[in-house]
């Protein structure tokens, strides 16, 4: 028994002399390669054509500024009604046979969106073209329509005496209930 722990104890000390003699030379293989040896060159960037910027920006979304309230609105004469400080105005009609709800830009003459009763698809639906369920259809309608052409703020400015009518109201509700803000941020001047 003694003759195998001594067998066992030197092969011990064999085997740690091994390892330390081939950390050892590993150690100064390494610090002799360091010597010969040099760092890499850094690689040079690669630019492509799809990275590369312009020096002109270009603007893409020219509603940018409305949103942000800082285009410029056409201030117009203190005297003219309606009002001609607005980026887009909504005007509300009723005539004997139909109701005609527009959405006018502050550049244009010719509506930006609309939606009458006159249409064939909202007719069908009703069971009045002029009724105040129509007036609320026009409503649903044309808030829908606005928010998908990304309009989410009109100026609606209606006579007194006219938007206190049933039907006004419940096409102002129907705007408000659909999403779009009936009055826009004032201007900054920066």
């Amino acid at each position: 028994m003694a003759l195998f722990s001594d067998v066992c104890r030197s092969v011990r000390t064999l085997l740690g002399q091994c390892q330390r003699s081939t950390a050892a030379a590993a150690w100064i293989h390494c610090q002799s390669s360091r010597k010969y040896s040099q760092t890499a060159p850094e690689p040079e960037p690669v630019i492509s054509d799809n990275e590369a910027i312009g020096k002109t920006f270009v603007n893409r979304n020219p509603r940018n500024l409305e949103q942000m309230a800082l285009a410029v609105k056409d201030r117009g004469w203190a005297t003219v009604w309606p009002s001609r400080q607005y980026y887009h105005r909504l005007v509300f009609r009723r005539t004997q046979h139909h109701i005609t709800a527009e959405v006018y830009s502050s550049d244009s003459v010719h509506p930006v969106l609309s939606c009458s009763t006159k249409e064939w698809a909202l007719k069908r639906e009703l069971g009045s073209t002029r009724s105040v369920a129509a007036c609320r259809a026009v409503g649903e309608v044309l808030a829908q329509r606005c928010r998908e052409a990304g309009i989410t703020r009109i100026v609606y400015r209606e006579v007194p005496w006219k938007f206190r009518s049933e039907s006004n109201q419940t096409f102002w509700t129907a705007m408000k209930e659909g999403g779009v803000m009936l009055g826009e941020p004032r201007q900054k001047f920066i």
